[in-house]
């Protein structure tokens, strides 16, 4: 290997504990890649009220899910899991999480490699499909920091189509799928399989950006090897603006108006657990459907899968070689 390199796991970040949820929120709302509120010089105050009236509600969410977000854990663990797996090539490098709006902070990340002089750093965005809501966002905080430092970068801002990204989502669809067939004595003959992606304004679609299309192009992918259709619906919206639809809970209260007792989502836009997926989900979506009947299967989220992490391992490697970090 050249000069060594180091990798900053780009991601969302949450609170790790429910003192930290106002600031996080805070965090979140003041950041104008995700949302306009009033003039500029005027986000921050607005930012700063929205956090205060939605903390508490929020609360009581993370508290039902262990009081903190389980994210920064699994992005670790993703980490030092990526950091092994190079090792075993003869490769140090090492990979540390950056979280856009809680701690560990990206410049807290990049900090930290430049303390163990590392100079050259890629910037690798956990969200597999790209939106400037997400990796754009991440990743500008990323290089702006980087540049504040003096180190040089190379950034990776999506994977929705790379083949062990895809066979790590194949794989838990199957997992899932023997699990139930082993709990009933066969698949439920009503199965209906529901991808759930974060949703997104309407307007960031109509202005370019291509978060929906590379969602599609997973599905496609995936139902090229599970021969297994689904419905792709969008959760976690919030604000008076146009969101994608069909939305998740309404999706599922169509689906148990039509009878449906059996419901797989897929999490797809999530590689992580974190709130979207143990609250919104397994909690809220479950209550929802109770008055139907409804049994929800969700499939595990890809964590630490092995092919999972072998995907990141051979995006790094891929992008560090493009850029001649590497022989």
């Amino acid at each position: 290997m050249k000069e060594p390199f180091g990798v900053i796991f780009l991601n969302m970040g949450g609170p790790d504990s429910l003192e930290a949820v106002q600031s996080f929120l805070f965090n979140l709302f003041s950041d104008r890649e995700i949302i306009h509120l009033g003039p500029a010089f005027l986000q921050p105050f607005i930012a700063r009220f929205i956090a205060a009236r939605r903390a508490p509600k929020s609360a009581r969410n993370y508290a039902r899910i262990g009081g903190k977000t389980p994210l920064t854990a699994i992005t670790q663990a993703q980490a030092e899991a990526v950091q092994h797996e190079l090792a075993k090539r003869n490769l140090t490098v090492p990979c540390v999480p950056g979280m856009r709006y809680w701690h560990p902070r990206t410049p807290e990340a990049l900090k930290k490699l430049s303390e163990m002089g590392i100079r050259k750093v890629v910037g690798l965005s956990l969200y597999p499909h790209y939106s400037r809501a997400t990796s754009g966002s991440s990743i500008a905080d990323f290089l702006e920091s980087a540049m504040a430092l003096g180190i040089e970068t190379t950034t990776i801002d999506s994977f929705y189509n790379h083949s062990d990204y895809i066979n790590a989502l194949k794989q838990s669809i199957e997992a899932s799928l023997e699990t139930l067939r082993a709990k009933y004595g066969g698949l439920p003959p009503d199965l209906t399989l529901l991808y759930s992606a974060h949703s997104l304004p309407v307007k960031f679609i109509q202005e370019g950006d291509p978060y929906l299309q590379h969602l599609e192009e997973t599905i496609r992918c995936l139902e090229a090897k599970t021969n297994l259709p689904g419905i792709l619906a969008f959760q976690s919206r919030s604000g008076p603006v146009k969101w994608l639809t069909p939305a998740t809970d309404h999706m599922l209260v169509e689906l148990g108006q039509k009878g449906i007792k059996n419901v797989l989502i897929l999490p797809i836009s999530f590689v992580s657990d974190h709130i979207e997926t143990l609250y919104e989900i397994d909690i809220q979506y479950a209550d929802l459907v109770k008055r139907f009947n409804m049994r929800i299967h969700r499939v595990p989220s890809l964590n630490t899968h092995p092919d999972f992490i072998r995907c990141l391992m051979n995006l790094i490697l891929r992008q560090a070689q493009e850029v001649k970090w590497l022989e």
